[in-house]
């Protein structure tokens, strides 16, 4: 693995773990909502739609969650279109940049808009991907999570006027926060943030220190939530 920046720092240290530590309670809080968004979404797609009781993302991750087989259900297959049909117009109406899996528009942000990542992205992933995953789609949070939390990161490093190196760094604070909390790992999201942007085994090591404060702090907002 290739550690990368070893000899340069970021201009304002102070300042930006400040904002690390800011990132880690918004991307608690934003992964707690997001878990709720997620259980509404299975209480109205799956629930509603397929009479399918089904088991809380909360539920889902407690180590006592057992998964339970149920009789053939062919409203689960309507549901599931249905859930689909709703998340790709959302995606392709307002925010096109919104689709796919979620880490590769973050990663393209860093490496090539310079950390940016319209405020749209935000609230359209986050509704598309509670529609996908609560109407039974086959998809995972890690994506979404990513998305919407480097989003969160970019919407402040613009709000604060950062300069562009700050608000990359603050791209993958969000995401290492919101990953954290969604996954409960604060160590393993950190290193993965910062390791995710590149294709060979390389990472930013100017980062990882702000990426750990802000994953710790939002695994700590969440656990405050979910135990």
């Amino acid at each position: 693995m290739t550690l990368l920046h070893t000899h340069s720092s970021y201009q304002r240290p102070v300042h930006m773990f400040g904002l690390s530590l800011l990132m880690g309670v918004i991307g608690g809080l934003g992964a707690v909502l997001f878990l709720r968004m997620l259980d509404l979404a299975q209480v109205w797609m799956l629930g509603a739609i397929a009479h399918v009781e089904p088991t809380t993302v909360t539920q889902a991750m407690s180590l006592h969650a057992i998964p339970q087989a149920g009789a053939l259900n062919w409203w689960i297959p309507v549901s599931t279109t249905l859930g689909g049909l709703i998340s790709g117009m959302l995606v392709y109406t307002f925010a096109p940049e919104a689709e796919g899996h979620g880490t590769d528009g973050a990663v393209k942000a860093y490496h090539q808009l310079g950390g940016y990542i319209r405020a749209r992205v935000i609230v359209v992933k986050s509704i598309a991907s509670a529609v996908t995953i609560g109407s039974g789609g086959v998809a995972g949070r890690e994506g979404p999570t990513a998305q919407i939390a480097a989003g969160v990161g970019s919407l402040i490093g613009r709000l604060l006027n950062l300069s562009e190196d700050e608000k990359r760094l603050m791209v993958l604070t969000g995401m290492a926060a919101g990953l954290s909390a969604i996954f409960k790992s604060p160590l393993g999201t950190a290193i993965f943030a910062v390791e995710v942007l590149y294709s060979s085994m390389a990472f930013d090591g100017r980062a990882l220190p702000y990426t750990l404060t802000s994953a710790a702090l939002g695994f700590a907002t969440v656990c405050l939530f979910t135990g």
